[in-house]
């Protein structure tokens, strides 16, 4: 497989393999494979991308490849490497005495790849773009409820949001219905992108096949195979860039690209697919994210319905072992404690007792069970569908360790989510969440308050001391004493056992040894910053 040259580049296609989607995780380094040099500009850096077929539609607000969508919009702010916001398209912000008033101050002069300049009028239109009512769109739950009017917006009452207020063309207000220290996290995610109100009112949803942004870097053209199909894009760096220039002339990203291409060296960065690939002299990058998993019980089914029950089914289980049932050359599973992830600031791992006592857990569930015990229950593991690998691994692991508390186990997998409403037997899920925005209440609040989305999709959790507790640290301004009411959430948590902590996830990345500055940051592989890298000799 070949890469030609010039404006209709051409991609012939060949075996593709899929890039796992990598969310957040902190900063892993290759070692000391990238001698330091000064840095050289130009280069076209190709890295090969997930989902396939390829998406052609980079909206950083439904599903894309938000690998790109990141290169080519900006947001008002982005993450550091410990998740701390900072600024990006707004230059600094201040924040109102009562915490319920933000006020962005853009930067001069900045402007989207047609020239425009970007003004707060742009700021308003993508924000509420986020919140109004249409197909497919999940966005508005993150303001709904949270700024002003957004409810009323959402609901086709109002003509706009009138929390989002615009001061002058370089000033930009949210008024949150009470202090929401979220927020500025909210808003450095990848659908919080900024666009140009002009340009999308006139295109529609064309607007994103051949977007424009604010981004480092700008739409060029499409790679194409021999027969016209598009696998894959290509963009050029943005001349007028407001911040630093990029090293790199440009980047090409496909999922197409395979590893024949990748160990020919014409493809820079690819997942780890096999333990060959392990056993070559290529850098590997190892990074830890935010994306967890946990096994939760049916809350409000017995005997599930009895903390004492969970707890004991939690102690029969072999936490490592179920892990590494899961693991691929991808991908690593490591034993997690905790109900929030200590990846974020403030939270640290928990150091547990024995992973697994088996026997104690025969005695207490012989205890707890009604007549027959253990030989009487039969769970359902519900497993969101379609199968793969990663969750019959789990699934066959599982069924092993409660034959060894003799209880039997079904597996079900779920068309859709939604169906685990219609399940009145007990039953197990297999639950995989990966958080929105890097705050403890994007895994407390979806997961386990009463009566929340997912939560009555898997445990079915009700507690009101764990709902009082986040409704104070929703609007709590202190980081110190909102840390604490978590962490009093988490003990809540371990009192009760609405889901075991399992483990989280670690992706595995090779890259070629001539690639320089790759960092991945805080926030996961697609919030890559291209602008770093070059490329050496």
């Amino acid at each position: 497989m070949t890469i030609t040259s010039g404006r209709a580049r051409i991609l012939s296609l060949s075996l593709f393999v899929l890039l796992a989607a990598v969310p957040p995780g902190p900063l892993a380094q290759p070692g000391s494979r990238q001698p330091s040099a000064a840095p050289r500009y130009g280069g076209t850096f190709r890295i090969k991308g997930y989902y396939v077929p390829f998406n052609q539609v980079f909206d950083p607000a439904g599903p894309s490849h938000y690998f790109i969508t990141e290169q080519i919009f900006d947001g008002l702010v982005r993450f550091d490497a410990r998740f701390n916001p900072t600024p990006a398209l707004a230059e600094y912000w201040t924040i109102s005495d009562g915490k319920d008033r933000i006020t962005f101050h853009l930067r001069k002069g900045v402007r989207f790849h047609n020239g425009r300049e970007l003004t707060a009028d742009d700021v308003k239109y993508s924000l509420e773009r986020l919140i109004r009512k249409r197909p497919g769109n999940t966005t508005y739950q993150h303001f709904v409820g949270k700024v002003v009017g957004a409810e009323e917006f959402w609901q086709g009452q109002a003509a706009e949001v009138t929390g989002f207020r615009v001061i002058d063309p370089l000033t930009f207000e949210i008024r949150w219905v009470r202090p929401y220290v979220s927020g500025l996290y909210l808003l450095g995610m990848y659908y919080c992108k900024i666009l140009p109100k002009d340009l999308l009112e006139g295109q529609g949803r064309s607007f994103f096949q051949k977007p424009v942004g604010t981004g480092p870097f700008k739409f060029e053209e499409w790679l194409r195979s021999p027969r016209l199909d598009i696998l894959g894009v290509r963009l050029e760096r943005n001349a007028s860039y407001y911040g630093r220039q990029p090293y790199l002339a440009a980047l090409e990203y496909s999922p197409y690209f395979t590893d024949e291409q990748f160990e020919s060296g014409s493809v820079h960065v690819i997942s780890v697919t096999s333990e060959k690939m392990l056993r070559r002299d290529f850098p590997i990058l190892e990074n830890n994210t935010l994306r967890s998993y946990f096994l939760a019980f049916s809350c409000d089914v017995a005997p599930l319905d009895r903390p004492e029950v969970r707890k004991a089914l939690a102690l029969g289980l072999d936490k490592t072992r179920l892990a590494t049932a899961c693991d691929s050359p991808a991908t690593l599973h490591q034993v997690l404690n905790n109900y929030i992830p200590p990846l974020l600031p403030g939270f640290f791992p928990k150091v547990a007792g024995p992973f697994t006592d088996p026997d104690t857990a025969k005695l207490l569930l012989d205890r707890l069970l009604p007549e027959g015990g253990r030989k009487a229950l039969t769970l359902t593991l519900l497993c969101d569908g379609p199968k793969t690998d990663e969750s019959s691994g789990f699934a066959r692991e599982l069924e092993r360790q409660l034959g060894t508390l003799e209880i039997k186990l079904a597996v079900k997998y779920l068309r859709k989510p939604e169906d685990a409403r219609d399940i009145r037997t007990p039953y197990v899920k297999f639950l995989i969440y990966g958080m929105d925005f890097p705050d403890p209440e994007n895994i407390i609040g979806p997961l386990y308050r009463s009566g929340s989305v997912a939560n009555s999709l898997s445990s079915r959790y009700a507690n009101p001391r764990l709902d009082a507790l986040l409704e104070q640290a929703e609007a709590e301004t202190s980081w110190e004493r909102r840390t604490g009411l978590f962490r009093d959430i988490e003990k809540v948590l371990y009192d009760e056992v609405p889901a075991v902590p399992l483990f989280s996830e670690r992706i595995r990345i090779a890259i070629q040894s001539q690639v320089r500055g790759l960092q991945i940051p805080a926030m996961g592989f697609i919030f890559l910053d291209v602008k770093d890298i070059w490329l050496g000799e």
